[in-house]
């Protein structure tokens, strides 16, 4: 089983951003785990980072990806660093050098997003890189 997890500044307060998060999830089930860890600061999420070896850091100056393009990185990646990944959404203030320099950057758009709707947009392309990975209609 693949355990992602995601880690980001603040809340989920709109009740219809939990449903649909909770969907994708429920999707995913047999095949991976999605986990969001939310901190209340971003000081706080760099600090939980700092043990991490290779992160997955969304940042808009990161690489862009196709959707195919993106599962094909999302499988290359839990080849190489196991089962586990982790990826990280920063708040309004973006994120440190340091973590940016230890992580493997890439973008969701070069538009910005709250952290809530990264959030979102990041688990449907996770469930779309499963889909197409095993040739699934819903990408077409």
């Amino acid at each position: 089983m693949i355990h992602i997890k995601i880690l980001t500044v603040g809340k989920t307060k709109e009740s219809w951003l939990l449903e649909a998060l909770e969907n994708y999830f429920q999707r995913l089930r047999g095949r991976a785990v999605i986990e969001i860890d939310l901190f209340s600061e971003s000081r706080d999420l760099e600090k939980a980072s700092s043990k991490l070896s290779r992160p997955i850091v969304l940042d808009e100056t990161g690489e862009a990806f196709t959707s195919p393009n993106f599962s094909n990185f999302l499988f290359k990646e839990i080849e190489n660093q196991g089962s586990r990944l982790t990826m990280i959404i920063g708040g309004a203030e973006g994120l440190s050098r340091e973590l940016k320099l230890k992580g493997k950057l890439i973008s969701l758009s070069r538009m910005t997003f709250t952290h809530q709707m990264a959030r979102l947009f990041l688990v449907e392309q996770i469930y779309r890189a499963f889909e197409i990975q095993r040739n699934s209609p819903y990408h077409k």
